[in-house]
């Protein structure tokens, strides 16, 4: 006989609510016990709890690997909704005492870590209660995180166009040539993007939004961007331009300080001119959080002064 909705209201407790998701998340007992702050026992007892609540196992053990049954999905699906709402709810009380609190969740591609720290600086002033969290990827985990609704926010430069997206470009993205200061450039003076192309090239990993636009801007100049080494990140690739293995395309702002340095040089190419913008991005008719909310008013409140923080800041290189 089914359970009526006050035999379950009686029966389940926030505790035991709370341990399931974390042995979910962690997928373990004993992992989920070391972020609880509890026994390994201890959580044992509140799933049995939990169990014997709902009459149905939520985990099995098959060999010595823990899977959640079907009834244990369906319960993390309603938990996780569940503490979301909670969680605005607490947002929106400490908005009705004039102070926003709850927890920002973004994600940014690697490049766009050399932006969002001061982004973040203005607005924590602001806002102090919010707490942060950032998960930084490459384009390709931005997107699938974008897919899967993982985080409140996306911040990246190159957006996908194959979907249904809330987008708020909100700074201008600089891509330029560098090499190092002491690198032995084939040719003198103003170059030809093909010679640039000639040298020996630095690339971020196939997927990455600097390299894919690199690569559309060569295909319009009916030219192409061979690679002579790809790197995973935009900080390896700048250690590969610094150490003199080749040239490289990259955002001006995630080279700032190694132009001003005289580490770094930009390469005089011709004619070249490659622009995208920073994008705030999230999927559209998703239902922001308070943080999430504000923050995007935020940004949208201050372009004017977004983009004198950063233009202040690019010197020629």
């Amino acid at each position: 006989m089914a359970l009526s909705l006050q035999q379950l209201l009686n029966r389940l407790s926030f505790r035991q609510l709370q341990v399931f998701q974390a042995v979910y998340v962690h997928k373990g007992y004993r992992k989920a016990s070391e972020a609880l702050g509890l026994t390994q026992p201890a959580v044992s007892s509140q799933i049995r709890k939990l169990e014997e609540a709902i009459e149905e196992p939520v985990f099995e053990y098959i060999g010595r690997t823990l899977y959640c049954t079907a009834a244990g999905e369906r319960l993390a699906a309603c938990i996780s909704e569940m503490f979301g709402h909670l969680s605005d709810l607490q947002s929106e009380l400490h908005a009705l005492k004039g102070q926003l609190s709850g927890e920002l969740r973004l994600c940014l591609v690697n490049t766009a870590q050399y932006v969002v720290p001061a982004l973040l600086k203005a607005f924590l002033q602001q806002f102090p209660a919010v707490k942060v969290s950032l998960h930084v990827v490459n384009r390709a985990g931005a997107i699938e995180r974008l897919a899967n609704n993982s985080d409140d926010l996306v911040i990246m430069g190159l957006v996908p166009s194959d979907r249904p997206l809330s987008i708020l470009p909100f700074l201008d993205n600089e891509l330029v040539p560098v090499m190092a200061a002491d690198f032995k450039l084939s040719g003198k003076g103003v170059i030809t993007l093909q010679r640039f192309l000639q040298q020996p090239l630095l690339l971020r990993e196939a997927g990455s939004g600097s390299r894919q636009a690199l690569e559309q801007y060569c295909q319009q100049q009916h030219l192409s961007a061979q690679s002579f080494m790809e790197m995973g990140s935009i900080e390896t690739l700048k250690q590969g331009v610094l150490a003199g293995l080749g040239v490289a395309v990259v955002p001006r702002l995630s080279v700032q300080a190694e132009l001003k340095l005289g580490l770094m040089k930009i390469v005089p190419v011709k004619n070249f001119t490659l622009r995208r913008s920073w994008c705030l991005v999230y999927p559209k008719g998703k239902h922001l959080s308070p943080a999430a909310q504000t923050f995007v008013d935020y940004i949208q409140d201050n372009l004017a002064a977004i983009n004198k923080l950063f233009i202040s800041e690019v010197q020629p290189g």
